[in-house]
């Protein structure tokens, strides 16, 4: 099931007695998290029949005791373990002899009792008897990182259930700045919600004047500028970036650039060179295709092999190994390279 799913089924009470809620992507376990505390029970019922822990601060019994209890003047009580992968989860024993007291309860839950673990920046290994056991009684649901190809179109989405529009230009935009942390995307748009009027349509322009990506000065300006060999722009861009170091850190834009140059190299390779076949071989927004199709005209295979190289070899030098150059400088040696 997907998170919007589960959080249907909750909205019509069809409630398991167990949740794992486990996984890399830390945005859709709090999603489904915070709607079970804030939701299934009333402000009324939660002061007897709602226990909310952190896993760091918790320990298991503490927990299996909690789930035991019965509602008070309510259907069902929540028991919510936040952090869960914080938690010392105790070893199962595998003799038969030794009774497990956590699969004791996952195999027989209480009905009234809905207990949920958010076990987030990592899997929960499946081959526990434990995950077993509430993927049997339960529901598991594992949240997946999103593919960066597919994180503009999540963004469309998000901005529409908030009755907002947003363009794919900007979409992508923001999408390639962010990556693909959808908590921090979604936190920047809510953000910047409140400086666009409900229903008006969020553009480059908003993303660029709110959320701190210059108008002329970035890095994928940078690299639009680099695919075209526009030498004056690219020291422009060089310069700006030399005197506003504290802002546009040079090894990130380092690193941006070897992301970029390496899906230029991996385009050269590419069998299907179709918009969606490059979108799908680069993960990246279809609306970045000609971007890469302009950069792989103007740096052949072997430039960009070249170019990856320079990169790793000024990357070095940056970091003030086997050379004490002034960064600004190295920047611009290297640009020269790169462009010649």
């Amino acid at each position: 099931m997907t998170a919007h799913e589960i959080l249907a089924e909750l909205k019509n009470r069809k409630y398991k007695p167990l949740y794992l809620l486990h996984g890399e992507e830390p945005y859709f376990i709090d999603m489904v998290g915070n709607y079970i505390e804030h939701s299934l029970l009333s402000e009324a019922e939660k002061g007897f029949n709602q226990t909310v822990v952190y896993g760091k601060d918790t320990d298991m019994m503490t927990v299996l005791n909690a789930a035991k209890r019965y509602p008070m003047m309510a259907d069902y009580q929540v028991v919510l373990v936040k952090e869960a992968q914080d938690m010392k989860w105790g070893k199962e024993e595998g003799d038969g002899k030794t009774i497990d007291p956590l699969l004791s309860y996952l195999e027989r839950p209480l009905p009234s009792t809905i207990l949920v673990f958010c076990y987030k920046y990592a899997k929960f290994d499946k081959r526990k008897k434990t995950y077993k056991a509430i993927d049997k009684n339960g529901l598991v649901f594992e949240s997946v990182s999103l593919p960066d190809y597919k994180v503009a179109a999540w963004i469309e989405s998000f901005v529409h259930e908030k009755k907002y529009r947003i363009g794919a230009q900007a979409a992508a935009l923001l999408g390639e700045y962010l990556g693909n942390n959808l908590s921090k995307i979604a936190n920047e748009l809510e953000k910047l919600m409140l400086n666009v009027s409900a229903g008006q349509e969020i553009t480059s322009k908003e993303i660029q004047d709110n959320i701190g990506i210059s108008k002329e000065y970035n890095v994928f300006e940078l690299q639009t500028a680099l695919a075209r060999r526009d030498v004056v722009k690219v020291n422009r861009i060089i310069n700006y970036f030399d005197a506003n170091q504290k802002a546009n850190p040079l090894v990130l834009v380092f690193g941006n650039l070897y992301s970029y140059f390496s899906k230029v190299l991996r385009y050269h390779y590419a069998p299907d060179k179709s918009p969606n076949g490059i979108a799908r071989e680069l993960g990246i927004s279809p609306y970045f295709v000609k971007d890469y199709e302009q950069a792989a005209r103007t740096f052949n295979y072997g430039k960009t092999i070249q170019v990856i190289s320079l990169l790793r070899e000024y990357d070095v030098k940056i970091k003030g190994v086997e050379s004490n150059a002034d960064n600004g400088e190295l920047m611009k040696e290297m640009m020269f390279k790169i462009l010649h």
